[in-house]
């Protein structure tokens, strides 16, 4: 699996080239600036991107933007942003086209490779990949906001796990219930969401942006 990584501190970056070339992946390009991200993900096709949100030379959000533009350009292109806090702004702009392969993880998460590599295989793969904190600040910001608030306690916590891109297996595994249940608890999410069966969207990646929607 090749991959474009983008992170300006050269330690940081050197590390997760390691550890991704230790679990296979192909570490096809490791830039430390938005020009460098932009022309490697133009030029190089990779099969995912994991990019740090603060890149120069502005050290705003210039990875981020970087990312979003070469997805608008390749649409699908999988992409693992990472950052230092939890920004709901940029959650949002990724999920915002409503399709998969997009992941939003704390740097201090890359320091378990184990959930680092899941992750970024979870992307590459088109699903979500969510940083615990980050639902877990979204769930206490939006938990009693229409319509989630009509969600009950357990179907919020099958919506925490599913925003993580966990599968419905995963998720009965974690919660010692049966996947029936857990299919019918995410039937229950999408309906009260206002999510109908469609085969157009990616309604998991819907229902995670139902969290990060605000008036």
């Amino acid at each position: 699996m090749r991959v474009v990584l983008a992170e300006d501190l050269f330690l940081l970056r050197d590390g997760l080239v390691r550890m991704l070339e230790a679990y296979d992946f192909e570490v096809v390009a490791a830039v430390e600036s938005g020009p460098e991200l932009s022309k490697a993900l133009a030029e190089l096709e990779p099969d995912v991107a994991v990019v740090d949100v603060r890149l120069p030379p502005s050290f705003s959000d210039e990875g981020l933007q970087c990312a979003l533009a070469a997805r608008r350009a390749r649409p699908g292109l999988p992409v693992l942003v990472l950052s230092q806090h939890v920004e709901q702004l940029y959650a949002r702009e990724l999920l915002a086209d409503g399709s998969g392969g997009i992941g939003y993880l704390l740097k201090d998460r890359v320091f378990d490779a184990d959930q680092f590599i899941d992750a970024v295989r979870r992307v590459a793969a088109g699903g979500t990949a969510m940083d615990p904190q980050v639902i877990s600040q979204l769930l206490d910001r939006r938990a009693q906001d229409q319509p989630l608030g009509r969600l009950t306690p357990r179907e919020l916590e099958v919506m925490e796990l599913m925003a993580e891109g966990r599968s419905n297996t995963a998720i009965a595994a974690q919660l010692f219930v049966t996947e029936r249940a857990i299919a019918k608890h995410t039937s229950n999410i999408f309906g009260k969401l206002g999510l109908p069966p469609s085969d157009d969207n990616n309604r998991r990646v819907l229902a995670v942006l139902a969290y990060l929607d605000r008036d």
